[in-house]
């Protein structure tokens, strides 16, 4: 039997569909030719990586549970709701309704709401935004315990993912399936934007949108911006993390859940601590951080890289004599960071430590411990960020704000646009590299390590260790076009091949990512292009081996020795 949705001309004209039962409902809910109209928009969308979790849960045989679509804003979760619900036969649809909370909206609201639906027949019910309701947390259970045991699929949406973190670790415990959308990598961002170019991904990835930079425009931080895009920078962080936090955190038991960030909330400066956590993500996550006066490592690294420039056109020393404390000024109006002096509480080991758990939990960061090469030392904590368009931005604030210095303003626009370049260089090179390392640590499974293995002197980018068979891949990782041999100098280094191989095993490769042609060298060195690496990067497991996880880019190996054989 054939099924027309009535959003096409041919189920317009069968007219096979069911007049909806006419209800007053107390939440705001659609169903039948008002759902229609509203889904029809996104059938011709690409689906995100995610999106069969959601309709394996949806036609599964699994009546204890239910689903939770969570993740920060623009990252496509309703979406992927309506892709779910046109993608339905006409029967299905026919039992479907869509919820859109309101703040007003409360659990016993939606508990009539969800007797009167499953009274008229509906099955399956998207409840979007859920965690603006302040007793969802309380009160989740509910929809798993009551609803869907009486048959009804519930799949639930909302933006405080926190929210549903804590949830499942309370009221829905071991009774859902939870479908995470905040990281979206390379592979994927390319396959749904058509973008092929790892630099628009560093500008902008982390949200489904493209953005602009005109830090000085107030209007963007009042209406849809994302990284100078949909949502400015400013507000994203504060909406969709900070206010993400505190307000789980405020309707999780009454607000017990805050701990020892209380007294940061309670004092307004619980966003700033976070902004501070965000701006040195690429640096050790530690106390000195957040109470030490704040001071931008990009301008600091930049201005070292610029005095020792070989090429002596572009080599300065205009770093070290702009007014860094006016430009730092700048940037921490634009991120809105406070001053250690202008915090009226004290930040504290205790507070480091539960904002890190809490972004953790939200897919923001993740942990992947640098390595050290000498036998016997302890791993150095790495965090990793998962947004990079947001890292970048500030970036770009920090070089908008050394435009406006009165040295710098001196220089020549030819020195001008040298310098900042470099600046803007530096980060997407080290970003690249955090992209990389964060996508193949994301893609291995428990028989492989990803890390960063740092030595006395120089380190390797990445190195992936197959525990199971004891081998391993050592990588440089290049955002540059050119295949330059200085670059590989680390992978030539046969005491570092040698201190690497007697901890893990045979090398099977050695390997540069850049941006340019594969190629492979006499050396054995396989220069490899980043972002098909980025692409074709698959989940790793124990019967792929080390090889396939390495796209199968090389098959020399290496002894003990640092030999060839």
């Amino acid at each position: 039997m054939n099924f027309y949705h009535p959003w096409t001309e041919e189920g317009k004209r069968k007219g096979r569909r069911k007049q909806p039962v006419k209800r007053t409902y107390e939440t705001s809910i659609r169903t039948g030719e008002a759902l229609a109209g509203m889904v029809k928009q996104v059938r011709k969308l690409q689906k995100r990586d995610c999106f069969e979790q959601i309709s394996k849960y949806l036609y599964s045989d699994d009546y204890t549970r239910v689903c939770a679509v969570y993740g920060l804003r623009r990252t496509g979760k309703t979406t992927m709701l309506f892709q779910a619900i046109a993608d339905m036969s006409e029967a299905d649809f026919d039992k479907t309704a869509y919820v859109k909370m309101r703040t007003s909206d409360r659990i016993e609201h939606i508990a009539r709401d969800l007797d009167r639906l499953y009274e008229d027949g509906f099955r399956y019910v998207f409840i979007d935004e859920v965690t603006l309701m302040e007793d969802f947390i309380d009160s989740a259970a509910l929809f798993s315990d009551i609803y869907a045991m009486m048959g009804m699929r519930i799949v639930l949406s909302g933006t405080d993912s926190l929210g549903f973190w804590l949830a499942e670790g309370n009221e829905l415990y071991d009774r859902v399936r939870m479908v995470h959308t905040t990281f979206i990598p390379y592979r994927e961002y390319s396959r749904l934007l058509c973008i092929d170019s790892i630099d628009e991904y560093i500008r902008y990835g982390g949200t489904l949108r493209r953005g602009e930079t005109d830090f000085d425009d107030a209007k963007l931080t009042d209406g849809d911006a994302s990284f100078r895009d949909d949502e400015s920078t400013r507000k994203y962080i504060d909406t969709a993390i900070c206010k993400n936090i505190q307000h789980s955190l405020a309707c999780c038991e009454h607000g017990n859940y805050f701990r020892h960030l209380f007294e940061l909330y309670e004092a307004g400066e619980l966003t700033g601590a976070i902004n501070r956590i965000i701006e040195d993500m690429n640096h050790r996550f530690v106390l000195s951080v957040l109470t030490k006066d704040f001071k931008s490592g990009d301008l600091g690294n930049t201005a070292k890289n610029l005095l020792k420039e070989r090429d002596q056109r572009k080599r300065t020393g205009i770093l070290y004599e702009v007014d860094r404390e006016t430009i730092t000024g700048r940037l921490m109006d634009i991120l809105d960071i406070r001053n250690a002096e202008e915090q009226t509480i004290g930040i504290t080991c205790e507070h480091v430590a539960e904002i890190k758990q809490y972004l953790i939990a939200m897919d923001l960061i993740i942990d992947c411990p640098s390595e050290s090469g000498e036998p016997g030392l302890k791993p150095e904590e790495h965090i990793l960020f998962t947004q990079p368009g947001m890292r970048y931005c500030q970036a770009q604030a920090l070089v908008h704000s050394l435009m406006k210095d009165e040295t710098f303003l001196a220089l020549e626009l030819g020195q001008r646009t040298a310098i900042t370049e470099r600046l803007l260089e530096e980060v997407r090179g080290r970003m690249m590299e955090e992209i990389i390392l964060l996508e193949t640590a994301k893609a291995s499974g428990r028989n492989f390590d990803v890390f960063k293995l740092r030595f006395a002197r120089g380190e390797f980018d990445m190195v992936i260790f197959d525990k199971k068979n004891a081998a391993c891949a050592v990588y440089e990782i290049k955002h540059s076009r050119k295949c330059v041999r200085e670059q590989a100098r680390h992978l030539a280094d046969e005491e570092k091949l040698a201190l690497t191989t007697l901890r893990f095993g045979k090398l099977a490769g050695r390997y540069v990512l850049y941006l340019g042609e594969n190629l492979d060298t006499e050396e054995g060195i396989a220069w490899r292009n980043a972002e098909q690496f980025l692409k074709n990067l698959q989940k790793i497991t124990p019967e792929s081996g080390l090889e396939a996880f390495c796209l199968r880019i090389g098959k020399n190996s290496i002894d003990f020795s640092g030999k060839l054989f």
